[in-house]
């Protein structure tokens, strides 16, 4: 006799997404207190979702109307029960639930439409802002899951936390962003090093193509020690901060590779990022 599964939750289903899409942010919800894993789960799969669109479409316009179903579905105007969608079912569950802002989200999408386009960081507050309003943001929309009194207190850490970890991610990505022709460096410190847009692009003047990443890199450790002075990070949102752990050694390898970092990948092998993220549970140091 055959016996059936049991389907699988909305919960379970947002978790199988992030161990396919987001494996860092996967581990961090498994390294999160039980009853909060599900909430936190929909919120990075939803970050997975808007983060892997221009992956899936070849123009910006698809790319815009997808970005549009999310917005439709926080301010309300979804069409058609977001039932169907287990991703969207679990995040509407886990905003009202958590009293989560709806804004913040719409945010993260309207930061999110840069990524469908070519055009590139003009400076430094730019980035900033963007990944204030992408990562930082996450950050902070875990923290309320995990402890809303405590994550009003970290919201300095999150802030400066989430910019270390986006510029982290950028790096990782600059040789497929290369080849799309996106540029994440802001034009000021290509200007700087004497480069622009198009020199950056074509690889070619190496040292001072070496000279932008260290300075990109140099930004994001800049970030992560204004996070680690912010303090204040208390160990009931400190599974928020889990993923954080991981932008260090992607910052100082590359300040160290330059512009090697077009040519190799140097993401550190999982095991490495599971073992790092492990301990910093224990010891809650970002």
């Amino acid at each position: 006799m055959t016996t059936l599964a049991a389907p699988r939750s909305n919960q379970d289903i947002c978790l199988a997404t992030l161990r396919d899409t987001d494996r860092d942010r996967y581990l961090a919800c498994l390294l999160a207190p039980q009853d909060k894993r599900g909430s936190l789960a929909a919120l990075y799969a939803f970050n997975a979702e808007l983060a892997r669109i221009r992956d899936l479409v070849h123009e910006p316009l698809p790319g815009e109307v997808r970005m549009q179903y999310w917005r439709d579905l926080l301010e309300g105007q979804a069409h058609g029960s977001s039932a169907a969608n287990p991703v969207a079912a679990e995040l509407l569950a886990t905003i009202e639930h958590h009293r989560l802002p709806r804004q913040t989200l719409i945010d993260m999408i309207d930061a999110r439409i840069f990524d469908l386009y070519d055009d590139p960081m003009e400076t430094r507050g730019t980035l900033e802002g963007y990944a204030g309003e992408t990562a930082s943001a996450l950050i902070q929309l875990a923290s309320l899951v995990l402890s809303p009194e405590d994550a009003r207190r970290s919201a300095d850490a999150a802030g400066h936390a989430g910019v270390a970890q986006a510029i982290a991610g950028l790096l990782l990505l600059m040789p497929l962003h290369r080849r799309r022709g996106q540029l994440y460096v802001p034009l000021e410190i290509l200007t700087a090093t004497g480069l622009d847009r198009d020199a950056f692009l074509a690889g070619e003047d190496r040292a001072r193509i070496s000279a932008a990443i260290e300075a990109f890199a140099g930004l994001g450790r800049e970030h992560l020690a204004k996070a680690r002075a912010a303090g204040n990070i208390s160990p009931t949102v400190f599974p928020a901060f889990l993923p954080v752990v991981l932008a260090e050694p992607v910052l100082k390898r590359a300040q160290a590779l330059g512009a090697e970092v077009f040519d190799r990948s140097f993401l550190q092998p999982q095991w490495r990022r599971q073992m790092r993220m492990a301990l910093a549970s224990i010891n809650r140091k970002i």
